[in-house]
């Protein structure tokens, strides 16, 4: 850029905005969150809300409780524990037994947000953290896949949800059997495609109509709650766009070296809970970077770690495990992608 280029912006007075409060933020983010919530409740019934009602209250005890230890005022009411609840609830399995639920809620905060200092000082996404703790300790009960649109669902709890504290759950195989509209397998369409090799027609995918976590299914749904949220200011667009950018890149390029073998981008872009995450997770205003260079590497990161871990990786879910690890790296993507503060660069000609 030349020294000609340069323009001053002037502008009237106010200068300074007031920011919204984290309250206000929250309360938008359960806002988008809540049509979500009631699809989910409609798609897999009772089981979902008592989960969904478990891992809220979970959160919000549990930083009430820390807060009351260290003698601070309680910060439930700003609703970040209720958004951790939520979105915790989000990426598990509408079965998932109630008090493993519980389990995940309470590390969430404790592991995710207070060891680090409370809400503002978190490294990582601390609903993710709860989830990736409980995928460690209850692996089978996690992986565990019930039919979407069951009969009874509304009056019926998943055999799986009551389960007694430290009880082993009860199998829900055969029961998955009985109230399943259609030919349920049990599998996901990301297990489905990394198992058996079947793909699942997008068009489901985009619209919800299969199985997987509590509120992770709907595509279409998903992106209308995060328009709702970038036309509040309240999300980085650029962030959910660059995971999406990342994703379909490096799934084109195994697609296009093996068509056969790797599945399309929009199959990698739909399935699973990439979406979700990528719009209420990767979007974590503490634990991801703020600089515009930085934004687009971590957002590029998470999704072409996704693909990498999905393809060769022993795990058919990979995008809780990239937004950790790109949250580990925000630091230093942060330090290395900092604008230069004011004025521009020499070019050769300038210098010389």
């Amino acid at each position: 850029m030349a020294k000609s280029d340069l323009k001053i912006d002037i502008r009237t007075s106010p200068y300074i905005r007031k920011a919204p409060t984290v309250a206000q933020i929250m309360r938008n983010v359960v806002y988008a969150l809540l049509p979500l919530v009631i699809y989910s409740v409609y798609h897999f019934g009772i089981s979902a809300l008592a989960l969904i009602l478990v891992t809220a209250m979970s959160c919000m005890a549990t930083e009430h409780f820390f807060c009351k230890m260290s003698g601070k005022k309680s910060t439930i009411l700003d609703a970040s524990a209720a958004v951790s609840g939520l979105l915790l609830a989000m990426t598990l399995p509408p079965g998932f037994p109630l008090w493993m639920g519980a389990v995940a809620g309470f590390t969430a905060i404790a592991m995710g947000k207070t060891l680090f200092g409370g809400l503002g000082f978190n490294l990582f996404n601390p609903a993710l953290v709860g989830r990736a703790f409980v995928q460690a300790a209850f692996p089978v009960s996690i992986t565990t896949w019930t039919p979407a649109l069951a009969t009874d669902r509304f009056v019926e709890f998943i055999p799986s949800t009551l389960a007694l504290p430290f009880m082993k759950p009860l199998p829900t195989a055969d029961w998955s059997i009985q109230v399943a509209i259609d030919g349920f397998t049990g599998a996901t369409p990301l297990a489905l495609m990394k198992f058996q090799g079947i793909i699942t027609d997008s068009y489901d995918l985009f619209m919800g109509n299969v199985a997987g976590s509590t509120g992770e299914t709907s595509v279409l749904l998903i992106l209308v709650c995060g328009a709702y949220l970038v036309y509040k200011q309240m999300l980085d667009w650029r962030i959910p766009a660059a995971v999406i950018i990342g994703t379909a890149i490096s799934a084109e390029l195994f697609y296009f070296i093996d068509p056969d073998k790797y599945p399309s981008p929009a199959f990698m872009l739909f399935s699973g809970g990439l979406m979700f995450a990528a719009v209420f997770m990767a979007s974590d205003m503490v634990a991801s970077p703020v600089t515009p260079l930085g934004i687009f590497v971590f957002g590029c990161l998470v999704g072409i770690l996704t693909v990498v871990i999905r393809l060769f990786g022993g795990l058919t879910e990979a995008v809780m495990y990239a937004i950790l690890f790109g949250n580990a790296a925000t630091p230093i993507i942060e330090t290395y992608t900092q604008p230069r503060i004011y004025g521009a660069r020499k070019n050769k000609q300038d210098k010389s």
